[in-house]
């Protein structure tokens, strides 16, 4: 089918647009309610430590010892730590969606995510990322996130596709407006919809875009 800008390439956020978020401010207060914990006191902690972890510069231990586990408490933090991953959910029809696209155009798909790593290898295994993603630029891994561009430059140096064959998705407005800065096209995602008919208008038409546009 047609691909009349030969689109080779696609950056993909994870969550917001094939999972829910990874360990967002709803899904903190959710603990903090669950677990009785003071959620001023845990969101000051933290926005302090939260970079250093989403950039792999400290375990998910490590992190809990200093945003939780600071007191004593009447849980554990294997408890607390199944309740984070247990609070990540697909949506199966964007995966859906993407995998068939990737089958249809011979695409290259690359993650290009904040993602805390053990919170990310979690999700790649419980979800199947790995079936369809071809490998993942996650903070964790590249030591630097979104909004440095330069991870945006480390995907394409990495991906050694050419930035007019690249097309990124992403549910956040910033990091498409620093991708687009960039010269990489860009897709504000808010649901699979619109995102089908934002690369249906770059020659990107599968089954499914036909089923959801009819």
């Amino acid at each position: 089918m047609l691909n009349k800008n030969k689109v080779t390439t696609l950056f993909l956020d994870i969550g917001g647009v094939l999972l829910s978020n990874g360990w967002g401010h709803d899904f903190r207060r959710l603990a903090a309610e669950k677990f009785n914990i003071d959620e001023k006191e845990m969101e000051e902690r933290h926005g302090i430590m939260f970079v250093t972890y989403e950039e792999g510069k400290i375990t998910l231990n490590e992190y809990l010892e200093r945003v939780v586990f600071y007191k004593q408490r009447d849980f554990t933090v294997d408890h607390f730590r199944d309740f984070m991953f247990s609070l990540s959910t697909p949506d199966l029809e964007m995966i859906s969606f993407i995998k068939k696209l990737k089958v249809q155009y011979g695409l290259k798909i690359v993650a290009v995510s904040n993602e805390a790593r053990e919170l990310n290898a979690y999700r790649i295994h419980t979800f199947g990322l790995k079936s369809f993603i071809d490998f993942f630029v996650s903070s964790c891994y590249a030591n630097k996130r979104k909004p440095d561009a330069s991870i945006f430059r480390m995907a394409l140096d990495m991906s050694q596709a050419s930035i007019d064959e690249v097309v990124y998705i992403d549910d956040v407005q910033i990091f498409t407006d620093i991708a687009t800065d960039l010269g990489i096209k860009s897709i504000r995602h808010t649901d699979t919809l619109s995102t089908s008919k934002a690369l249906t208008a770059l020659g990107l038409l599968t089954e499914q875009t036909e089923m959801i546009h009819a």
